[in-house]
């Protein structure tokens, strides 16, 4: 890739996984490599059968342990979940280090910050030290202004309705 740019899905609406994902699909259409980190999502989900099937084009990794929210999981768990994010920005930097892709996903990376266990600062020194080769895409619900400046494509996920308020529960295939 001649220029990678930075780009953001944020929001509290859904679909922010999945367009990052569809934009990754698009470029292993073009011959393109894809990582996808994920953070924060301990549930499999129907679109990670489907990328299996894209490998080794398309490659997803995940380093947490934790199958619970956060808001569920006790200082402990909190510790461990910390220390499995760690190794998963650690790979990260790898990746962008040795140029392994062409598009690095860092899906609720946003999640991450928001939940403060990592800084803005961190990934601030992740998007500042990106090769200019690579694409880098960003998800979560909330992106911090300090952010802003440096990405190039903000595009915001909103929701304006949602079945869970009518008594829906998630459902597979569609939300997960």
């Amino acid at each position: 890739m001649k220029k990678g740019l930075i780009q953001v899905y944020c929001g509290n609406g859904k679909g922010k996984t999945t367009a990052a994902i569809g934009q990754g699909i698009r470029a292993t259409g073009h011959g393109y490599k894809v990582i996808m980190i994920q953070f924060l999502k301990g549930r499999a989900t129907g679109e990670l059968e489907t990328l299996k099937r894209l490998e080794p084009e398309f490659k997803v990794f995940k380093f947490e342990k934790q199958t619970k929210f956060i808001f569920e999981m006790d200082e402990e768990q909190k510790k461990d979940l910390q220390s499995d994010i760690k190794n998963a920005l650690n790979f990260a930097k790898k990746v962008l280090d040795t140029r392994e892709c062409d598009v690095l996903i860092l899906d609720e990376i946003l999640g991450v910050v928001e939940n403060e266990l990592l800084s803005e600062e961190d990934l601030i020194t992740i998007i500042n030290n990106k090769s200019e080769h690579i694409e880098l895409i960003l998800t979560g619900r909330v992106l911090p202004e300090s952010i802003k400046p440096l990405v190039d494509y903000i595009s915001t996920v909103e929701e304006t309705a949602h079945p869970f308020y009518k008594g829906v529960a998630a459902r597979k295939g569609i939300e997960y």
